[in-house]
């Protein structure tokens, strides 16, 4: 958001740099560029011809050449307020440049976060005191430009993240080349590596399959193996079972004729009962015994 924000704001002086025909009307667009709110991003106003024009334009008269203020323009662009400190022959900044300058500043010391100590940013930023530092944070904070908080206690700066407005300077293209070669390759290992162990865990789940397979069939036919082996039953002591496999059903049924058989044969008992007392009765009658 904070970015496109930008790019609207820088939108005006690129349509202005149709008519800085003039190193002059150059200059001057990009001391406005620089001082105006909201603008952070300056590579499109960087790369327009008639900027570029200032590294071969001749001086006009001023105090600074003009290659000075595209060198200027970017340091606003990539660099840092250190940059600016540490490098000669530039124009002075504006109070409104010099906060600007030290707010992008920040973007890019937040990169590594053992630089956020108070002493190094005071160090780096050229402020007078820990109050100036923070107040710069803040400003920075409202502006949009990072989410972060103070720790004075420890005298820290804790930035947990910032806009995309910094610009890449282009000495750190190849580095950034090769970083991304780098992790491109990583990234092609692991897919390998990842695929062999895909091929792996599908070819382990293949030999399971055929290993159950395989004991289901093993099981199958012991089943069948056993019941086309003739036996007897336990409660009747009766054979089951034959060549073709008949012995489950054969079970059931010596089942079943066993109660009928055990029916039948408690009626039978009874009956024979009957005619033995009775044969018993005629022989004492007749004064014989009587059968036992």
């Amino acid at each position: 958001m904070e970015q496109t924000k930008a790019l609207h704001a820088l939108e005006p002086f690129l349509a202005l740099t149709k008519s800085a025909s003039s190193p002059l009307a150059a200059i001057d667009l990009i001391n406005r560029a620089t001082s105006a709110p909201n603008t952070y991003i300056f590579t499109e106003l960087l790369l327009t011809p008639q900027i570029q024009s200032l590294a071969t334009a001749s001086a006009s008269g001023g105090e600074y050449p003009p290659a000075s203020y595209l060198r200027l323009l970017e340091i606003f662009s990539y660099g840092t307020y250190h940059t600016y400190t540490s490098t000669s022959s530039l124009p002075p900044l504006t109070e409104a440049q010099t906060l600007k300058l030290r707010q992008l500043s920040l973007l890019t010391l937040a990169r590594d976060p053992t630089q956020l100590n108070y002493a190094n940013l005071i160090q780096v930023l050229e402020l007078s005191s820990a109050r100036e530092l923070e107040n710069l944070v803040i400003s920075a904070i409202y502006a949009g430009l990072l989410v972060g908080t103070l720790d004075p206690n420890n005298q820290l700066v804790c930035i947990s993240s910032v806009m995309p407005l910094r610009d890449v300077a282009p000495s750190s293209v190849p580095t950034m080349i090769s970083a991304l070669r780098e992790w491109s390759d990583r990234c092609t290992s692991t897919l390998s590596s990842l695929e062999k162990q895909i091929a792996n865990i599908k070819a382990d789940a293949a030999m399971r399959q055929k290993s159950d397979r395989d004991w289901d069939q093993r099981v199958k036919f012991m089943v069948e193996t056993v019941n086309d082996i003739p036996g007897k039953d336990e409660r009747t002591g009766r054979r089951v079972g034959n060549r073709k496999g008949g012995g489950g059903e054969a079970v059931k049924r010596g089942w079943q004729l066993e109660d009928l058989d055990n029916g039948e044969m408690d009626v039978d008992d009874d009956a024979d009962g009957d005619l033995v007392e009775r044969g018993n009765a005629r022989l004492k009658k007749r004064g014989t015994g009587g059968v036992r």
